[in-house]
């Protein structure tokens, strides 16, 4: 019979050891966490450390991530490829043990983890993900899709406003798979978190619908788990185990207190801690039979290869529908999608329709909700507004028993009204996207985008397909003013790193940033999106928009046999503008080139002759766009027509006027910058 005071003690002295070592990290957590573990990955958790990717694992979540040595020490213990060799690696230049755990990086890390509160937001969109792909792949006899999603939380994340946000919904959701393990110990950096952390956190829960457990003894490892067993018997509601700990557990001078958390313990402690633990081992020294009584391989093998058996019968009895599985989880689009986006494209272009990029964004949509069932969609309370719903994505419903509604043809919806939650809404996204199946994608209006910015930069981070929908773009939205007018919001996210960012000027560069985000498996998207209508920009074809910049016009469009004196380069509904300014200097002899740049992060990564091409060297420059200037000086631009001041409210043209965003404008500052 395995030991489990052993098991823990060995977390225990992992994580003491390692964050000595590195003289950076927090002992604290991992040694409070210890025993609660060992309940759940010695005798809940479904995984193979052989195979951290198989479809029907168990999805494990450490949402308080500073306490990483905690699933460092399980992964490494259980089997993982994660030697002790990078246990001592701690925290060092291109570990497999970052700071904080990293999807990608580590084997056996589901998603990044350390901004509190989102961890457990992103276990609801696992959750989430595998309560509608059961619904939409099990078949009588078949249930191909049947794992839980468990996470550990601590106080920090119950008191991030983002944790508040995904518990609702996972309670209006009913999702009865989630089951998250708080770690009660009341200390955070600042002490004793009573002061300013005095919630009733079990009403609080029961409230949102979860089924509430405890508070229990987290350092009795079966009391642990039979709460867990407990809990994996809901059929209606996410339940929370509320474990009453001791941060720092086993260090006689530190465990309770502040000090345990985000400091080593120190050599004279750790000798002592050794001592209370009865744990005479050298610093990662863990003995055979230890190792032993944690290897999971065996027992991982035999659960994924039991599996393998079911999803053989399954794609005997349902063979379209087990391809249609793996081609899902794999993430790979259908075969005729690049048909399909290039017939959505050309589409767009024969039409030349006149409408607001939110519109051409939905009309993009309908064809791509059509072809790939993935497709997952949403909006934070803005649906009417962001225009995310297609014929083809019916609103997502539950029954009162929490089951998934179906149509009468047996389809899932696939609109999810998130209610008033813009930053629950984006880390839920980035755990469907990490979950598997789907492609998720959710709107609301750009200037809220400060609300999810967070994690919206984890899914960079994270390398996530997440497609954000922000609409009313720009000062264009009129009268509601500058609490909702977007000023340095493009600015701002296309400075996140591996984030791709278009603001479209028509239905054809929309339905081109479309296909591009759909089709790049390792980058998210934000679609700025206008509220107003947009002319059909003329274009001779489309080949080039997918490099985020194009010659849209050069002066010959206009009748002017000259080759250009300067170029302006516009994106959204500022290259109508440009167009216009380039009739109006063509009337006076002044020959422009006008570059659509619906992209700057992409075409920022282009081959350095095609930007050359399109931005030729000593040809003077000047951007537009309603938005902060800062970014466009690196375009080597003579002059930037933006808005470095919050807008106003009033109706569009009049603001337009105010700002400065007219043809006469445009063309008066070319003019100016020849004349220099």
């Amino acid at each position: 019979m395995a030991n489990t005071q052993q098991m823990a003690n060995a977390i225990r002295a992992l994580a003491m050891d390692a964050v000595q070592q590195a003289n950076s990290g927090h002992p604290g957590a991992p040694m409070g966490m210890a025993d609660m573990a060992v309940a759940l990955w010695g005798q809940h958790l479904k995984h193979n450390p052989k195979n951290p990717h198989w479809a029907d694992r168990d999805r494990f979540v450490l949402s308080n991530g500073h306490g990483s040595m905690l699933i460092y020490a399980l992964l490494h213990l259980t089997g993982y490829d994660l030697p002790i060799g990078e246990l001592k690696n701690f925290r060092q230049l291109h570990s497999k043990t970052a700071g904080h755990p990293e999807v990608g990086i580590t084997p056996g890390v589901e998603t990044t983890t350390g901004p509190l509160g989102q961890g457990v937001t992103n276990a609801v969109g696992m959750a989430l993900a595998e309560k509608l792909m059961a619904a939409e792949f099990n078949r009588d006899g078949h249930a191909i899709v049947d794992h839980h999603t468990y996470v550990f939380l601590g106080d920090g994340c119950m008191m991030e406003g983002v944790s508040h946000e995904a518990a609702a919904l996972a309670g209006a959701w009913k999702l009865n798979k989630l089951i998250a393990l708080y770690d009660d110990n009341g200390i955070s950096i600042d002490g004793q978190v009573q002061p300013w952390f005095s919630d009733n956190t079990s009403l609080r829960f029961v409230s949102y619908g979860w089924n509430v457990i405890g508070p229990i003894n987290g350092h009795d490892p079966q009391a642990v788990a039979e709460a867990i067993a407990k809990a994996k018997t809901q059929t209606e509601r996410p339940s929370l185990i509320i474990c009453k700990t001791s941060i720092g557990k086993g260090s006689p001078n530190r465990a309770g207190t502040a000090k345990a958390h985000g400091e080593p313990l120190g050599a004279d402690e750790i000798k002592l801690t050794r001592e209370a633990l009865e744990w005479p081992h050298a610093p990662f020294e863990i003995p055979a039979e230890v190792y032993a009584d944690w290897d999971a391989k065996t027992r991982g093998e035999s659960a994924e290869s039991s599996w393998n058996n079911k999803f053989a019968a399954y794609a005997a009895a349902h063979p379209e529908l087990a391809a249609e599985f793996k081609r899902r989880m794999a993430g790979d689009l259908p075969k005729a999608f690049a048909q399909v986006a290039v017939d959505a494209a050309v589409a767009a272009h024969s039409k030349a329709d006149t409408v607001a990029t939110r519109k051409a964004s939905q009309i993009a949509l309908e064809a791509f909700t059509a072809a790939l069932p993935e497709l997952l969609g949403g909006s934070a309370d803005l649906t009417g507004s962001n225009l995310t719903n297609t014929s083809h994505t019916p609103a997502l419903r539950f029954d009162s028993t929490g089951a998934v509604v179906k149509s009468s043809d047996g389809k899932v919806g696939r609109h999810i009204n998130y209610g008033v939650r813009e930053f629950g809404m984006a880390a839920i996204m980035n755990g469907v996207a990490l979950h598997g199946g789907y492609i998720p994608y959710g709107g609301t209006f750009l200037t809220f985008s400060d609300y999810s910015r967070n994690a919206i930069r984890m899914a960079a981070l994270m390398k996530q397909r997440v497609i954000h929908v922000f609409t009313h773009d720009s000062i264009g939205l009129g009268e509601d003013g500058p609490t909702h007018q977007s000023i340095e919001h493009a600015a701002s996210l296309r400075f996140i790193p591996n984030l791709d960012v278009w603001r479209p000027a028509d239905t054809a560069e929309t339905a081109v940033a479309w296909a591009v985000a759909l089709e790049n498996k390792t980058r998210p998207t934000a679609l700025l999106l206008s509220r107003q209508n947009l002319a059909y920009a003329p274009k001779r074809d489309l080949g080039d928009i997918s490099r985020g910049a194009y010659v849209l016009s050069e002066p010959e469009h206009v009748g002017l046999k000259k080759k250009p004196q300067a170029l302006i380069i516009a994106t959204g509904s500022e290259v109508a503008l440009a167009l216009k300014a380039q009739e109006l200097l063509a009337a006076q002899k002044i020959a422009v080139r006008v570059v659509s740049m619906p992209s700057a992060t992409v075409f920022d990564r282009q081959k350095a002759a095609y930007k050359q091409a399109i931005l030729p060297a000593g040809l003077p420059r000047v951007a537009v766009e309603m938005g902060a200037t800062g970014g466009w000086w690196k375009y080597g631009c003579s002059a930037v027509v933006g808005i470095d001041t919050y807008g106003e409210s009033a109706p569009a043209p009049v603001l337009f006027k105010h700002f400065g965003f007219t043809p006469e404008n445009v063309a008066d500052t070319v003019r100016a910058v020849l004349a220099k």
